[in-house]
């Protein structure tokens, strides 16, 4: 009958519990993904700069041969520091729960246990994916909250000291030309690039009375018959419709009261910029990981006073920020 002891062996040490955290079985994760798509990488420090150059390009003016009076000049820049958020979580596992424990079949008495661990690991990786995936509609969105939806942890717009562009859609009128919408909200966000980068393609991420008030509109209504018709001859299965050259795509997310995106709400976004969305992941705070590159989840144990049990730890320390958050246009729905 397996003791506490057994929580001496390697598969328990933080190396241990941190790579079964980050390597869960498959089918037994969640969230839903996030709908774009965020460069990830690890990173040593707490801190990550972000490097923004305030300089637009311009064009060189001719000149006669053999002389230039056009002088470049150094580009002024500045750098935006960003500190990463703590989330951590703790559960326990009871001398109890691992008192009655046998081994079965081919397994030992530490595969079973691991088995009761790795599901309580489990569980505290889900809470987590949840919150990074509400910190990540928050770099989206231009603001990440904490946990209560109300607290802002980190303003983007006021930390790069800029303003949000939006544009309301007036979609409860039927004359409303919905395709000059479009191309003025992509002349927006193609100014806010100031052509410094190339765009591939455009997604709106709505929230559901935006996107339900957007394909029922009398200027869309027949192109969303017809690409729901057509459906079957597509080669992918694309979660939204295409109009206006632009993929409008339904996401609803919620944990308990808290919405990730407000239903009225729709936001386009520029595809194919280089590092617009990134995560960093910082190290844990324990002795073992200090200065070590970061990973995605930590785990670690404890034994709880009078042996009555072990103490499970799982944290992540995550930057999740849109680098760029002037050309992610806020539509409204009026």
């Amino acid at each position: 009958m397996p003791t506490l002891d057994i929580f001496n062996d390697d598969a328990f040490s933080v190396t241990g519990l941190t790579l079964a955290i980050n390597n869960p079985p498959e089918g037994q994760i969640i969230p839903a993904p996030s709908p774009v798509t965020f460069d990830e990488e690890g990173i040593n420090t707490l801190s990550v700069f972000i490097e923004r150059d305030g300089d637009a390009l311009s064009l060189v003016p001719a000149s006669e041969r053999g002389s230039s009076k056009d002088v470049t000049i150094g580009a002024k820049r500045d750098v935006v520091p960003f500190e990463v958020t703590h989330l951590a979580t703790r559960a326990t596992v009871y001398a109890d729960e691992v008192q009655n424990v046998r081994a079965f079949g081919s397994e030992s008495e530490l595969e079973t246990v691991q088995n009761i661990v790795n599901k309580r690991l489990l569980k505290m990786r889900a809470r987590i994916d949840a919150t990074l995936l509400f910190h990540r509609f928050g770099a989206i969105t231009g603001k990440i909250y904490d946990a209560d939806g109300t607290t802002v942890l980190l303003d983007l717009f006021q930390r790069f000291n800029i303003t949000q562009q939006s544009m309301s859609y007036d979609l409860a009128t039927a004359t409303t030309n919905i395709q000059k919408k479009i191309r003025d909200s992509k002349r927006l966000v193609e100014d806010a690039l100031s052509g410094s980068q190339q765009i591939t393609g455009w997604r709106g991420i709505c929230g559901r009375g935006f996107y339900d008030a957007f394909v029922d509109h009398a200027k869309v209504a027949a192109a969303y018959d017809r690409w729901n018709d057509g459906a079957f001859l597509r080669s992918t299965n694309l979660n939204g419709f295409e109009f206006g050259e632009v993929l409008w795509t339904p996401y609803y997310g919620k944990v308990g009261s808290t919405l990730f995106l407000d239903p009225d709400t729709a936001y386009l976004i520029p595809e194919g910029i280089p590092d617009l969305f990134i995560s960093r992941f910082a190290p844990a705070d324990y002795i073992e990981t200090v200065n070590t590159l970061g990973l995605p989840y930590y785990a670690k144990q404890r034994v709880l006073e009078f042996d009555k049990g072990i103490q499970l730890e799982a944290q992540t320390n995550p930057l999740n920020i849109c680098t760029r958050p002037r050309v992610i246009l806020k539509l409204t729905k009026a």
